[in-house]
């Protein structure tokens, strides 16, 4: 293999035609000249220079390797700067892929803080639930995934932390599809009851799962509606699904127009205001965890982990308010 540093001092010889010249060029001594070329010619495996009287002139290997050692010196230059560039923040891209409840609410200010922290790095949004959004991740589709689990009920959260590795969600409980991930926490994410106005509930500061029993219901993505049929189950009762639907609006609409019952989560809640709705919480409490997952090798891109940090602070700032 050849080194950069040899190629250098055989391009400065064959300009200048001698090693005393071409140490002077290079700032170097012409005995460390001399050993470069050993060793270049070493790696080459053939002369790379004839001396004829007082002159050197190249061999035909050595005119080849000085024919291609400016554009690989030239490459070689524009590849350290670019990965300067990206090191330094002024350049680089992450792709984020977050459910919609997350987009609408998270993302915007993580987005605009990393933008105006590094207007050079380039950020790119896509909507995907998981279990889909992680495989766009490990499928080299993004960069960071935002995705959510449900742990069983009765687990206690725990506050956002460093990056840590993945295989269990936020609360050790596993999750299928993790492993081998680095996972940030972002925030807990309570369950919400909406009920029309004019709902028995309505009025009251609380709602009890099992009161549900009998409602039709609203449920919304696949992965909400499978949690939300545990949850029903656990309360002792098997939910009536008259509509299913993972459009935050349209279940609002459902329910104003008297059509049953939902159960969002919080953030949900918060991107679609539900107007001629009532919310109410319910007990007992349920919730999901909301991350971001990355790659181990990815979660060292200084981009990318200047993300992590942007989303993991505007998830405190939406849980504050």
């Amino acid at each position: 293999m050849f080194d950069a540093r040899h190629l250098r001092v055989l391009r400065a010889v064959a300009g200048t035609g001698s090693f005393s010249a071409a140490a002077r060029e290079l700032g170097l001594t012409q005995p460390a000249v001399s050993q470069q070329m050993k060793a270049l010619e070493q790696a080459a495996a053939t002369p790379l220079l004839v001396r004829a009287g007082r002159e050197l002139r190249l061999t035909e290997a050595g005119e080849a390797l000085v024919r291609h050692a400016g554009s690989i010196l030239a490459g070689l230059a524009a590849a350290e700067e670019e990965v300067a560039a990206l090191a330094g923040l002024r350049a680089g891209r992450v792709r984020l892929v977050s459910f919609p409840s997350g987009s609408s609410t998270i993302v915007p200010g993580a987005l605009a803080a990393m933008r105006a922290a590094h207007p050079g790095t380039r950020i790119s949004l896509v909507d995907a639930e998981p279990p889909r959004s992680v495989e766009m991740l490990r499928e080299g589709e993004c960069e960071i995934a935002l995705a959510f689990h449900y742990p069983l009920p009765g687990t206690a959260g725990r506050e956002p932390e460093e990056p840590e590795a993945a295989g269990a969600g936020a609360d050790g409980d596993p999750v299928d599809g993790w492993d081998g991930l680095v996972l940030r926490p972002l925030l807990t994410d309570r369950l919400l009851c909406l009920v029309p106005e004019d709902h028995p509930a309505a009025g009251a500061g609380r709602v009890e799962l099992a009161e549900l029993a009998g409602e039709p219901v609203i449920a919304g993505c696949p992965r909400c509606r499978t949690h939300l049929v545990e949850l029903c189950r656990r309360a002792g009762f098997a939910p009536r699904i008259d509509f299913a639907t993972d459009d935050y609006p349209a279940v609002v609409g459902l329910v104003r127009a008297g059509l049953g019952v939902a159960v969002l989560p919080g953030l949900a809640v918060r991107a679609v205001p539900p107007r001629g709705v009532v919310t109410v919480p319910l007990l007992p409490e349920a919730r999901r965890e909301v991350v971001a997952l990355t790659l181990p090798d990815l979660a060292r891109v200084p981009a990318v982990a200047a993300m992590l940090d942007r989303l993991a602070a505007a998830a405190r700032d939406t849980q504050d308010t």
